[in-house]
């Protein structure tokens, strides 16, 4: 997988990405709206200039990152924060996480971040070292069961 077929998503991809959300929703067990109640909210959200979807897949999305910018008084630039980044499980360690991260990154940084933050089930040890791998750092060492923060300048 590489930069090239990672694209930034429309508003006419709305179903997909509310497809791939509401699946990876479904995989963990996460109460949900419906694919058809994200698709109209992503039709929404992506004719925002702060809300940023990335897909994989030439003929059919293989995964997603949904990421939003916020203001911050720390740089220039937005803050961004990645909401979501999911691929289908059938094609997980191909580099298609990899793939979508780093685009995130790039495409974020071009839209002026400095930071990008990610948060993490403390207990999601897999995917803890997907995003250390990748130069994150937790920021909020945990004790419990709980979300932890993840971020890395760039």
């Amino acid at each position: 997988m590489n930069h090239e077929q990672v694209r930034v998503a429309g508003p006419a991809d709305a179903p997909q990405v509310g497809r791939l959300l509401f699946d990876f929703n479904t995989e963990f067990e996460t109460p949900t709206p419906s694919a058809a109640e994200f698709a109209e909210r992503f039709a929404r959200l992506l004719h925002r200039e702060d809300v940023l979807v990335l897909l994989t897949g030439a003929d059919r999305p293989t995964g997603f990152a949904l990421l939003t910018l916020r203001p911050t008084p720390y740089y220039d630039g937005p803050l961004a924060q990645l909401e979501e980044l999911y691929v289908l499980p059938e094609l997980r360690g191909q580099g298609i996480g990899t793939a979508l991260l780093t685009g995130a990154i790039a495409r974020t940084a071009e839209r002026g971040a400095s930071e990008m933050h990610i948060n993490v089930d403390e207990v999601d040890t897999q995917t803890r070292r997907f995003y250390e791998r990748h130069g994150f750092v937790n920021i909020e060492p945990g004790t419990d069961y709980r979300m932890l923060c993840y971020l890395r300048e760039y």
